[in-house]
């Protein structure tokens, strides 16, 4: 039986948001030391504040602050602190009601351990030395035995100097991935410069990269077909953004490639030719380059154009 293939695998890119009045107050607030909520038509006063009323749909923007006291509502213990979590000790996690709010915050407890921490438990905000208007301007909570804030939250004009208008939120995804046999074999022919799919035995499509099931008829596939090298340009876009930790220089182009006796496109970049230049219908072939476990990019082969209609419904 063949060895199966897993890989560690990461997802990452920073989202990039502009912000509106009240995220932006919220947030400004916060790397001022102030928590502000907004009340919905209900007099319902919602912490975080979101923009719309979420039962009449309304526009939201009447800000109040709230205290930075308040008590927690439900809570989870979190024994091993993963990457870039806000405690790099065991920590609970907790909805906490501020005082003068009607909904609960997510965010983090310092406790010494889960017996420390209870439903009901007072606890305050401690705030992060460095603030930068960003939800992370709360360190944590903690642990607070003083009096309560006021329960009537204090009208708020949301104005601060200097205000927060954009936040950038890095997202990011570890897994380990096993590709099972069709991809596999797939990324095992790839190490001999090949490309292999499966025709499926009902409609007899080549897909490439396999799935094991055709997408169409829904039947396992087993037959292993090689395709391709050469193969015609279907579509494509010009990327004029710079990937992070991506060593390629913009712009380029990426495209969807219908390799000789698929019938399905595959992705790949194409290079060798100005970005200007390439078009649908270009004939390209793989470019390797030395120790490489897959194609490179694809170039012109300097054949004529395909057709149209011998790739239209690949498009």
């Amino acid at each position: 039986m063949p060895d199966v293939l897993s890989a560690p695998l990461v997802v990452e890119f920073p989202f990039t948001r502009s912000l509106g009045p009240v995220q932006s107050a919220f947030l400004t607030g916060l790397r001022e030391r102030t928590v502000l909520g907004v009340r919905t038509d209900d007099g319902t006063v919602l912490v975080p504040p979101v923009e719309y009323d979420p039962v009449t749909a309304n526009e939201l923007g009447d800000l109040v602050e709230v205290a930075p006291t308040g008590t927690v509502t439900t809570w989870a213990w979190n024994p091993s602190p993963r990457r870039d979590q806000p405690l790099c000790t065991p920590f609970a996690w907790v909805l906490v009601r501020l005082d003068g709010a009607g909904t609960a915050l997510l965010h983090v407890l310092d406790a010494p351990g889960p017996d420390a921490v209870r439903t009901g438990m007072r606890v305050r905000i401690r705030w992060s030395a460095t603030r930068t208007g960003a939800i992370t301007d709360i360190a944590c909570f903690e642990p607070y035995e003083g009096e309560p804030g006021p329960t009537e939250p204090a009208p708020h004009t949301g104005e601060f100097a200097d205000p927060v208008t954009g936040i950038v939120a890095p997202a990011r995804l570890d897994y380990v991935h096993t590709p099972g046999r069709a991809q596999s074999a797939y990324i095992k022919a790839l190490e001999e410069r090949r490309t292999v799919g499966e025709r499926c035995p009902a409609c007899r499509k080549v897909y490439v990269p396999p799935r094991g099931a055709c997408p169409t008829c829904g039947v396992a596939t087993a037959e292993q077909v090689e395709v391709g090298p050469r193969g015609t340009v279907t579509t494509f876009c010009i990327v004029n953004i710079k990937a992070k930790n991506l060593d390629i220089e913009v712009p380029y182009v990426y495209a969807h490639i219908a390799l000789d006796g698929a019938d399905l496109a595959l992705h790949g970049r194409i290079a060798g030719i100005p970005y200007d230049q390439v078009r649908m219908g270009l004939r390209v072939e793989p470019v390797w380059t030395e120790g490489a476990r897959h194609v490179d990019h694809y170039r012109p082969t300097g054949e004529p154009d395909a057709d149209y209609d011998t790739y239209k419904e690949l498009v």
